[in-house]
């Protein structure tokens, strides 16, 4: 009997589900027990649902010429999980579309080329002590970094949460931080099980203890009374930012490190990962990860620059509103800031343009930047206008960040969208530091506008999170090259 049309999407549909199914387990196995963390042209399969294992596969026609069905992946990642590798991320989707569409297997067995394409993690001592890890504020980042730590926890973690400190200590306040973390209106509920000790005044979360830990100054903590030793400490409240407040936190007992997650002052160096991340130095005890926008606007400037060089532009940035404006009108000490974020468009000042020079010094003096807050509360656009040195054209443009997005060392940091429909919360949760928006491209000779969308939140985040494993020294390579 011949079947329908309707029935054999039915039961294509189903078989996509099928082998969806079967690839969660082993996805999660990898990770877990061997810190190799699994990805489909760059979007992460760990900890995602059936649907985000078929959606990540579908995404692979928008880059290539052909699709990746499932039934082609499966058999590769059932070879990577017999293989005994460390740690690392390797990108699924590359590996096998590179071996049945590029004929990059040249008559190999599946065993054979993959022995090849990851022949870095073969025979490694995989094992790696994890870097101790201590959130100093738990505001909007703070709980982000704690759900990306928290995520990347197991035997194989080469960051291990383990304390936040805050202010406080009041009654009912550590079950609030509790519930503060287990939900969010913006990134959603937390992915797992989050339970409170309250004797010893600590958070479970999917495995991990968390001690928290009361104190009014940075300098006065014993982590060592909890067991923690050579310790990074990431300061999230944004109070100290130069190297004589920051410097507090290394006279705490315990403590060896200190990450910045803002824009640092003075000769602390601003690190864009992807851009000058190779900056940071052993003997480097306080580093900055920048802001959100100059992590979202310098590795698209860094790309461009190389490839066309830029004789001058202006940044423009339309930021989603933060803590520390109003909700309604009322006193604030800075310009228009005052006036209620929810309802206003409020026209600001960045510093972002001018802290692009600290990560990437050819562009000092050559770029201006303002920025306005509008009425949403998270993901936010830059739009970049530049006269380059040499003229292109929208197609050329389009294509040259295309291909750095899938293959360029800035792979992590840039994403790329050839949607015509996309809206700013359809990049909520977007693990990169920028998304180019390629139907927006505006391109007339030498001139050029580009706008990058950027979760000023989740993506920053992530980009910090890489910061602090060149900081705490684990080594973590992206596979295929």
């Amino acid at each position: 009997m011949t079947l329908s049309h309707e029935q054999e999407y039915q039961n294509s549909w189903q078989e996509r589900q099928d082998y969806a199914e079967n690839m969660q387990p082993i996805i999660g196995r990898l990770y877990r027990n061997a810190g190799i963390e699994i990805a489909v042209y760059g979007r992460p399969l760990v900890n995602t649902s059936t649907i985000d294992v078929i959606k990540a596969h579908k995404t692979v026609a928008r880059f290539e010429e052909r699709k990746l069905r499932l039934r082609e992946s499966f058999p590769f990642l059932e070879a990577i999980s017999k293989m005994d590798l460390a740690p690392a991320r390797i990108d699924l989707g590359k590996l096998a579309y590179g071996y049945i569409y590029k004929n990059a297997g040249e008559g190999r067995s599946i065993e054979e080329y993959l022995n090849a394409e990851l022949s870095e993690l073969l025979n490694k001592d995989a094992e790696q002590k994890p870097r101790d890890v201590v959130l100093y504020g738990f505001g909007r980042i703070g709980r982000l970094l704690a759900r990306l730590l928290i995520e990347r926890g197991g035997s194989h973690a080469d960051l291990r949460l383990r304390a936040i400190v805050v202010r406080g200590g009041r009654d009912g306040d550590l079950e609030k931080r509790a519930s503060l973390l287990r939900r969010d209106s913006i990134h959603g509920p937390f992915n797992g099980s989050i339970t409170v000790d309250h004797e010893k005044s600590a958070i479970k979360a999917n495995g991990n203890y968390i001690q928290i830990i009361y104190s009014n100054s940075p300098d006065e903590v014993d982590y060592t009374k909890y067991g923690i030793e050579n310790a990074l400490i990431v300061d999230n409240t944004g109070i100290w930012k130069d190297e004589d407040g920051l410097g507090l936190h290394l006279k705490s007992t315990g403590a060896a490190k200190v990450l910045l997650t803002a824009p640092a002052k003075g000769d602390i160096k601003n690190v864009v990962y992807g851009v000058n991340n190779q900056d940071i130095k052993n003997e480097d005890k306080i580093v900055s990860a920048a802001s959100c926008t100059t992590n979202a606007i310098t590795p698209v400037l860094k790309a461009i620059n190389d490839k066309f060089g830029i004789k001058n532009g202006h940044v423009e940035t339309v930021h989603s509103y933060t803590n520390d404006q109003n909700l309604i009108d009322n006193y604030h000490k800075a310009e228009r800031r005052g006036r209620s974020a929810a309802l206003n468009m409020v026209i600001t000042s960045t510093g972002a343009a001018k802290a692009v020079a600290k990560a990437l010094p050819e562009l000092a003096g050559k770029l201006t930047g303002n920025a306005i807050r509008v009425p949403t509360p998270n993901v936010s656009m830059a739009i970049i206008n530049l006269n380059l040195e040499n003229a292109t054209d929208r197609d050329e443009l389009n294509e040259f960040l295309r291909d750095t997005s899938l293959y360029s060392e800035l792979r992590d940091q840039i994403d790329y969208t050839a949607s015509t429909e996309i809206v700013s919360t359809d990049l909520v949760g977007s693990r990169y530091a920028g998304v180019v928006d390629s139907q927006a491209t505006i391109v007339d000779g030498d001139r050029v506008v580009l706008y990058v969308w950027y979760d000023n939140e989740f993506g920053y985040s992530c980009q910090v999170v890489r910061v602090m494993r060149d900081m705490a020294e684990v080594s973590f390579p992206s596979l295929p090259r």
